[in-house]
């Protein structure tokens, strides 16, 4: 298991955890949101924010601060497609793992 909230690299890589995490859930996220049928006012707002946090995901560590605000803007855009809820929580639980460690 993960120590210190993934900051162990993957073995044979110097890659970040959380890093891989992320990528996973945005991309996983991206996906289902190309495939939902429904057309929606702030659809667009999400698609831009899902695709700077995969480029800030390829750019290594991203800042916690960016990481948030593009996570509400999501949550804020697609919150109420209920479909879409199970990989916008994968996307928050991804993004929290770049906040400070819980006590």
């Amino acid at each position: 298991m993960l120590r210190s909230l993934g900051q162990r690299p993957v073995t044979g890589s110097d890659e970040d955890l959380r890093v891989v995490e992320l990528r996973s859930a945005v991309s996983r996220l991206r996906r289902e949101l190309a495939a939902h049928p429904a057309e929606f006012p702030d659809r667009g707002i999400a698609e831009d924010e899902l695709a700077a946090l995969a480029a800030m995901a390829i750019d290594g560590v991203p800042e916690t601060s960016r990481l948030r605000r593009a996570l509400l803007l999501i949550a804020g855009a697609i919150g109420s497609v209920s479909a879409l809820a199970p990989g916008l929580t994968r996307v928050r639980d991804a993004v929290e793992l770049f906040g400070e460690p819980r006590r």
